[in-house]
């Protein structure tokens, strides 16, 4: 397994790589500081699983950042870890494709758990924002997407759309215009009674909607 971890503090740099060493003792560690140092690390390694970002780097905005990652490396999911962790913060980062937040704050067990659950395909929500009033937002077992009364292809959407791929590439993936792909999206928003991609996210994060991970083919 390969991380890329995108952070200037070399003391957070240390304390992760001993607690990703957990997730996995062959764990391959990447390290990057600011936005050029992440680019070419991305360019240069092949077979990334997965980018630990923290929004406070030098010479950049994280946010920034974190659209570019999502637009050129849209196959890899991107786990936001930080030290500002409002409300708007973290559905500002949701809504440019972020799988999940993590306050730094957070203790190493739940780190562990989150970064299993991105892994996994899944989306990790800090409590406050999931309104489950959980102190450690772990994998719990909930309905499916197919219990939540979208069509098999309003599933395959909805997965595609939690992963933060816009529009153009589900419609790749799932060889559809993208007129018939902004109706699956719509109908998805009418099923779980929201308005926006980022509540999605959290709507299923508050349910507990496991979504099945595996790779959705085109049919």
């Amino acid at each position: 397994m390969k991380i890329l971890v995108i952070d200037d503090h070399p003391l957070i740099q240390e304390a992760l790589k001993h607690v990703l060493t957990e997730l996995d003792a062959s764990l391959e560690l990447i390290q990057a500081q600011d936005a050029s140092s992440t680019h070419a690390a991305l360019s240069r390694t092949s077979g990334v699983d997965l980018l630990v970002l923290d929004l406070a780097l030098p010479g950049c905005d994280g946010f920034d950042l974190l659209a570019d990652l999502r637009r050129d490396w849209p196959d890899i999911p991107v786990l936001v870890l930080s030290a500002t962790y409002d409300k708007a913060t973290v559905e500002l980062a949701l809504d440019l494709g972020a799988m999940g937040f993590i306050p730094k704050t957070a203790n190493a067990h739940v780190l562990i758990d989150a970064l299993r659950l991105v892994l996994s395909g899944g989306v990790f929500v800090p409590p406050e924002c999931a309104a489950t009033g959980n102190g450690a937002f772990r994998p719990r077992t909930g309905p499916r997407s197919e219990e939540l009364g979208l069509t098999p292809r309003q599933a395959d959407v909805l997965k595609l759309l939690v992963q933060g791929k816009p529009n153009k590439l589900i419609c790749r993936d799932l060889s559809l215009s993208e007129g018939t792909i902004k109706v699956h999206v719509s109908a998805i928003l009418r099923a779980l009674n929201v308005r926006t991609r980022t509540q999605v996210v959290i709507e299923l994060a508050r349910r507990g909607v496991r979504l099945d991970a595996a790779v959705v083919r085109a049919r």
